[in-house]
């Protein structure tokens, strides 16, 4: 963690300053609990004040990063979530947020909040499996079929034992946002059904279970970080790429992509989270603050992905990509059924899963 500090000298006697000293930890201690007022003007008098000097100010500054853009839902929880923080802690913490990948790929960041050298980040889902084998079963495809089964599911008993499970590799997953239902792109033909698929090349996130369901339907499947995607996209190293709507609008993908199919084979999250061990440094009040600011931010930035799906939806279409809106849902499933029987790890969870969902 960093500390930016600011101390406005003013104009005070040899004793005072000796007074200061003496209960100086009190002082730092309350600057961590409570809001300090705007440092007064410098040049302005301070003599005849009873208190002898303006509170400082003392907050303690978190980086959040993510790979998006400004105009991506990621950055709305980010900014949700800052306001929150800030409120809740009348300014002891100040969250500073780094888009467009300023501080790494998804997976470097998880890594660098591992090594207390990144504080927060905003992740997809897809990287975590890497840190947490439990977290895959997330990215089984189909599991959901719509987002109130996925809330269901993330914002209950298993969704919070599934973040438990990072704790093991250093990580605290605050809250479940959005992502996301996963639809798929290319520039080669229109996607009706599974088969359509055979021998395509298409980027898909670093995760070992999306790499097996898109082998399942015959795609030539290419793991790469978002940033190497673009370009890949770009350059037509790649026939195409699967993400949810919203990152199709933010990025353009019109420019490279002439195709778009939903076909919603996997509802990914974006995952709020924390360095375990900079989260345990702080006490538990604070501790609570962050993760009500953190669910909170969740269920806004979810609001406004609904929202602005239909209107994101005409602008891909207006933009000249064709949308397959009903495509041949069950041969896609068929075709993944394989994923289940190699992943047999996680047959529990998805039961349990089920089990929730058959319950609403």
């Amino acid at each position: 963690m960093k500390k930016n500090v600011r101390f406005v000298a003013l104009a005070l006697s040899a004793v005072m300053m000796m007074s200061l000293v003496g209960c100086g930890g009190k002082e730092a201690k309350d600057s961590q609990t409570q809001e300090t007022p705007a440092a007064a003007d410098e040049n302005s008098e301070a003599e005849g004040s009873d208190e002898g000097a303006a509170e400082a100010t003392d907050a303690t500054v978190l980086q959040l990063g993510t790979t998006v853009n400004e105009q991506d839902s990621f950055q709305v929880a980010a900014e949700k979530f800052a306001e929150l923080v800030a409120e809740r802690t009348n300014g002891a913490y100040k969250i500073e947020i780094y888009p467009n990948g300023t501080l790494g790929g998804e997976r470097d960041m998880l890594e660098s909040m591992q090594m207390d050298t990144l504080d927060m980040a905003i992740v997809t889902s897809g990287p975590f499996i890497n840190f947490s084998d439990a977290m895959g079963v997330l990215d089984m495809p189909y599991l959901f079929g719509s987002n109130e089964e996925a809330y269901a599911v993330l914002d209950g008993e298993i969704g919070r034992e599934l973040l438990d499970t990072l704790e093991n590799s250093g990580l605290k997953g605050l809250a479940y946002a959005e992502r996301g239902f996963r639809n798929l792109t290319n520039n080669v033909k229109p996607i009706q059904s599974a088969a359509d698929l055979n021998g395509l090349k298409l980027r898909v996130m670093e995760n070992d279970v999306y790499t097996a369901s898109f082998k399942a339907m015959g795609v030539n499947a290419d793991p790469m970080a978002w940033a190497d995607a673009l370009t890949a996209l770009q350059q037509g190293t790649v026939d195409g790429q699967e993400n949810p709507i919203n990152v199709i609008y933010s990025y353009k993908l019109w420019e490279s992509q002439k195709y778009a199919t939903l076909d919603r084979h996997s509802y990914s999250t974006a995952i709020i989270t924390m360095s375990a061990n900079i989260f345990n440094s702080l006490d538990a009040e604070t501790q609570q603050i962050f993760l009500d600011a953190a669910q909170e931010a969740a269920e806004f930035e979810r609001a406004w992905v609904a929202e602005q799906e239909a209107d994101q939806l005409q602008a891909m279409k207006d933009n000249g990509m064709e949308v397959i809106e009903d495509p041949d849902l069950d041969s896609f499933k068929e075709a993944v059924q394989p994923v289940y029987e190699q992943y047999s790890q996680y047959a529990d969870y998805v039961s349990r899963i089920q089990e929730v969902i058959a319950g609403m």
